[in-house]
């Protein structure tokens, strides 16, 4: 069985992640969206509420599921039986940082291949980092974000 990790922050998903995500469901038996919990980042959403929001938005696909991990993804992709791992590449500057990312995999675990996958064309300027600012703005979200992540969007920044 053919099987990869989509690993990610996911802070929110958006339209872009679904479109990259559906690929990789049409080349592997078995994808697992991994929520990355140790991010180096602030996350705005839980671990848990980044899975729960993800989790809706791939029911549609049988062959996926949703988890969240920590510590080294290619450790993390051992254990969970996977030969790849998928990640999207929107433009030149994206392919710079995970290129270094995709060698430093392959040193500490040659088994596991990284295989970019590019979105379609009308994803490739949205970038979670965006949605949430145009979202803290009071901007509509909706053409970037399933309607779950952006009813989370506005009551995260009704609140906060």
């Amino acid at each position: 069985m053919r099987h990869c990790l989509y690993p990610g922050t996911f802070d929110p998903i958006t339209y872009g992640h679904l479109d990259v995500l559906a690929r990789a469901a049409r080349l592997f038996d078995r994808v697992t969206v991994a929520v990355a919990a140790d991010t180096g980042k602030s996350p705005l959403f839980s671990t848990a509420e980044r899975v729960e929001m993800v989790r809706p938005n791939v029911a549609q696909y049988p062959n996926v599921d949703v988890t969240s991990f920590s510590g080294l993804l290619v450790e993390f992709a051992m254990q969970q039986e996977a030969t790849a791992i998928i990640r999207g590449i929107r433009a030149v500057s994206d392919f710079e940082f995970e290129f270094n990312l995709a060698l430093m995999n392959r040193h500490l675990q040659p088994k596991i291949e990284t295989i970019f996958v590019m979105p379609n064309e009308q994803f490739s300027y949205t970038s979670s980092t965006l949605v949430k600012q145009v979202a803290k703005l009071g901007g509509d979200v909706t053409h970037f974000v399933p309607p779950n992540v952006g009813a989370a969007l506005r009551d995260a920044f009704a609140t906060g």
